[in-house]
């Protein structure tokens, strides 16, 4: 999984700071979910012990600098750090909910927000007005999934070390920058290794999965809704695979393609942002090869020779493919693109790289978030095929075809992103089959740059046919739930309030 699979609610979030039949209920008793009901425990998964299948949340009022406003509660739930040996040792995952605001409860809907490696705890409050419908009659609960922000979460190197790690050109041009962008990737993995220790071969999507089920039943929750947008598209698809009997209402919006491995999505991504560059483009009057090309020149001016910025750090070429990146995951970004290039025309770097600051968490003190390093731990540990520097420069040209501005970043990433890593890998794609299931809703939209539309027929197909059921939204952006369609949050909210499934191949345009 490339770096640019990012969690939808944080690239909008910093896109916006910077400028049908019945399907089954699924209800629990309508009470409070404070811990597990008969019903829930009638789903438990065999051999795990009462101390984690009836523990009881001690939810509180969130505690901290950074703690919601309003009645958000957060606990702590006990998982097995080894999911082969459930007796043994535990950690915990930091949860948040508020509780259904209206009547009529149905039960927790549990949110992704994607990466991996996204907060659910930080972003789900944040985020409460887009679901505001859904909360009418769900508790809304999310977590941070292990090896994430407040649940064991892990940093592989300091801020000094990130910065300092900027001026890698991630597009080597000889041997010798090859063998610093190399080295460096390997150095990264040395340090998720000694700062995660056991950790970081129980980090996987499969993991967290089976902690999701466990999660479900303590909150007492016969069967599970959840709504997953990017990675967490793929984690739907695998808890529905794992537990197909125990799928309730799920959603899964901005769908990652389960059919391909590290390298298909790797050009897959090339080819969602060069599709979501070239609509830009349009909307601005130009022709999209010849203003990509025009990017791509720029680029290597940049790679030639940094540019200066008005806070005296330098705008490498790496860095302004971020800046450039940030924008398109929404069409509210466009416009901070058009100023970003045409200052970066200019020679001033300064807002492309704020922009890149911004989807690289870093504030202004200099200090740098941790999604980055658990997106990679994760992805690193479910990748088995890692291709080698040599395969992808045989590669190069096809990426390059794809797109000029991303093919070349893209395909070295590939090559660099688990170069080396300490632990194996565990597949080359994820398995979702889930025969049995209830029907769930797969949300493509046919503008996403970074998990293009074509992965949601693959997804619907994956989970099997009746069980997978396409919605296709005609619009732009990394997501298509809350992003200004009527008839994609009609359709999805009678689904999850009211067990409405649309026809397959429904279009919204």
């Amino acid at each position: 999984m490339s770096r640019f699979v990012r969690w939808t609610a944080a690239a909008a979030a910093a896109v916006l700071l910077t400028g049908c039949g019945s399907g089954p209920s699924g209800g629990d008793d309508g009470k409070g979910g404070d811990g597990p009901s008969a019903a829930s425990r009638s789903a438990t998964s065999p051999g795990l012990p009462a101390s984690l299948t009836s523990q009881k949340l001690g939810w509180s009022r969130c505690r901290g600098t950074a703690a919601p406003s309003g009645d958000w509660e957060c606990a702590t739930l006990k998982v097995p750090l080894d999911w082969a040996k459930p007796g043994g040792e535990t950690i915990g995952l930091a949860l948040i909910r508020s509780r259904a605001s209206g009547g009529g409860r149905i039960g927790s809907l549990l949110f992704n927000f994607g990466g991996p490696g996204g907060s659910g705890v930080s972003m789900m409050p944040s985020y409460a007005s887009t679901f505001a419908k859904l909360h009418e009659r769900y508790d809304l609960v999310s977590w941070d999934p292990r090896g994430v922000g407040a649940s064991k979460g892990i940093r592989c190197r300091g801020d000094k070390e990130i910065q300092a790690a900027e001026s890698i050109d991630a597009t080597p041009d000889d041997s010798a920058e090859e063998k610093t962008y190399l080295g460096d990737a390997a150095a990264f993995g040395k340090g998720c290794a000694k700062a995660a220790g056991p950790l970081l071969s129980h980090v996987s999507t499969t993991d967290t999965a089976r902690d999701m089920d466990l999660m479900r039943q303590v909150l007492g929750d016969r069967t599970m809704h959840y709504f997953g947008i990017s990675y967490g598209t793929e984690l739907g698809g695998v808890y529905a695979h794992l537990f197909p009997k125990n799928v309730g209402r799920l959603v899964l919006d901005a769908v990652v393609d389960p059919t391909a491995d590290s390298v298909g999505h790797a050009k897959n991504q090339t080819r969602g942002f060069q599709r979501a560059l070239d609509d830009y483009l349009k909307s601005t009057g130009q022709d999209p090869k010849q203003g990509s090309q025009k990017i791509a020149d720029l680029l290597k001016r940049i790679d030639a020779k940094p540019l200066p910025t008005s806070s005296g750090r330098k705008l490498t070429q790496t860095l302004a493919l971020t800046g450039i990146v940030l924008p398109l995951y929404s069409k509210a970004g466009w416009p901070l693109l058009t100023s970003a290039l045409r200052s970066a025309e200019t020679g001033d770097g300064t807002e492309l790289l704020r922009l890149a600051d911004e989807y690289n968490e870093r504030d202004s003190s200099g200090h740098y978030g941790t999604t980055t390093h658990a997106q990679r731990v994760i992805s690193c540990l479910d990748d088995r095929q890692r291709p080698t520097p040599d395969a992808i420069k045989k590669l190069l040209p096809e990426f390059e075809k794809i797109s000029p501005v991303f093919g070349d970043f893209l395909g070295w990433d590939t090559a660099g992103w688990c170069h080396d890593w300490p632990v194996a890998g565990q597949f080359d794609h994820p398995e979702v089959s889930a025969a049995g299931a209830a029907p769930m809703l797969v949300v493509g939209n046919t503008g996403d740059p970074a998990t293009p539309y074509e992965g949601a027929r693959r997804m619907a197909d994956g989970l099997g046919k009746g069980i997978g059921v396409e919605l296709t939204w005609k619009g732009e952006g990394h997501g298509a739930y809350g992003s200004g369609s009527d008839c994609v949050d009609s359709t999805v909210n009678a689904y999850v309030l009211d067990g409405t499934v649309p026809k397959d191949g429904t279009v919204c345009s």
